[in-house]
């Protein structure tokens, strides 16, 4: 099935897929839309798979907030899910677009299925990937700039992602906001995004109000996020499940067909309407 895709009002660019209940697919930092192909090949024939690209991501253009204003992303998925006439739609994040995810389903539990959140890099003390904490560095990160872009597409990211031509498609992809004489300094103002402290501040406080049942998936050969972040989700979200799986930090890609057959169970239950929609805005679901 030919993937729809096109530019929305709110100036994301999105990718549609499938038919059926819908899913929107948040990707984290740098990548793109694109990290999500796997997945949504094998998810397309049972539900509408949406994925967008982030600010300053893909394809949608750097905005002056970028990732340091959660809630300004958050409003403009709300303006996608009105313009795409979807009542409600389950919501499945990866890294930094699982810290979207949970403002989401915070502020639209009544428009939010069910959660998934894949490497969840949403609490305040996340350290930075060490080469993304060089960029940072005001002076150094301008003068380090070029040797980290190309240190960390040309190694990191080609050690992460198979040789397949698939998988030299979704790396340029990602790397395409970030080529040519400025991208490494793109790259470097994307990553300025703000401080995790005080961006992801509120996080762990918004956990416990989650009324949807979540899942939260996390590799086990993961050197970017600690295993200690999928766990301490888990016990703050009231109905929530934990999946390790035996791979990196790009779990969508390391593990395509395991994430979407997981994903595929866990949706199917909601089949069955959502307790929450009936209760109290924040009360826990009844089982």
């Amino acid at each position: 099935m030919m993937p729809h895709v096109r530019d929305n009002a709110n100036g994301m660019y999105l990718l549609s897929q499938g038919s059926g209940d819908a899913v929107l697919f948040l990707h984290g930092i740098p990548t793109s839309c694109r990290l999500w192909d796997g997945v949504i090949e094998r998810m397309s024939g049972t539900y509408t798979c949406m994925a967008v690209d982030l600010p300053g991501l893909g394809r949608t253009p750097k905005t002056r907030k970028g990732f340091g204003e959660l809630n300004t992303i958050v409003a403009k998925l709300e303006t996608l899910r009105l313009e795409n006439k979807v009542e409600r739609w389950h919501i499945v994040g990866h890294d930094a677009g699982c810290a979207i995810a949970v403002h989401y389903a915070h502020q639209h539990p009544a428009h939010t299925g069910r959660l998934a959140l894949l490497t969840p890099s949403i609490f305040p003390d996340l350290q930075p990937f060490f080469l993304f904490e060089l960029l940072r560095k005001p002076v150094l990160g301008e003068l380090m700039a070029p040797l980290v872009n190309l240190i960390f597409w040309k190694l990191v990211m080609r050690r992460t992602l198979d040789g397949s031509q698939a998988g030299r498609d979704i790396l340029a992809d990602f790397r395409a906001p970030f080529s040519g004489p400025l991208g490494a300094w793109r790259l470097m103002s994307l990553l300025r995004w703000g401080r995790p402290e005080e961006v992801l501040a509120a996080v762990p406080v918004l956990l416990p109000e989650l009324p949807m049942p979540t899942l939260i998936f996390h590799g086990a050969q993961d050197p970017a996020v600690p295993a200690s972040f999928a766990a301490r989700a888990s016990g703050l979200i009231p109905d929530s499940e934990m999946v390790i799986t035996d791979s990196g930090h790009f779990l969508p890609i390391n593990e395509p067909a395991a994430i979407a057959e997981r994903l595929l169970s866990f949706l199917d239950k909601s089949k069955v309407e959502p307790s929450w929609l009936v209760a109290a805005p924040w009360s826990a679901p009844v089982n």
